[in-house]
């Protein structure tokens, strides 16, 4: 399972349903991008490790933007910017869950649901 961002800033903020639906998953990986996005928007040390600690006491894997992922979200960025307002940071969220096979945990299933070949698994905190 890749999970996306919203998942992770979830249970950040202390969502017991993110936390649990993170804790049920058999492999737990995240995106490149993802990491980068909550980096990004933490804002002090504590929360800086929190987020270490998240990836760590759930063993969660950071995958590496690679050439498969980027040529499939520059594909899907040709086919679905304009139609669907698909966004850089989606795009390359998704195909490296595509690309890997993994089943994407998204609260956001309506930026991705027009993906094809993208399994998305919904989520409601």
């Amino acid at each position: 399972m890749l999970i996306d961002t919203d998942v992770l800033i979830w249970h950040l903020r202390g969502n017991a349903r993110a936390e649990g639906v993170i804790e049920r998953g058999a492999t737990k990986a995240i995106s490149v991008v993802t990491y980068m996005e909550i980096a990004q928007g933490l804002r002090n040390k504590e929360e800086a490790r929190r987020w270490q600690s998240l990836l760590a006491n759930f063993d969660i894997s950071v995958l590496q933007i690679e050439e498969r992922v980027s040529s499939k979200a520059m594909f899907w960025m040709d086919e679905f910017a304009l139609s669907h307002g698909l966004e850089i940071p989606d795009a390359l969220i998704a195909a490296t869950a595509e690309t890997h096979g993994l089943v994407l945990l998204t609260g956001n299933s309506s930026d991705y649901r027009f993906l094809p070949g993208l399994t998305i698994k919904p989520f409601k905190p």
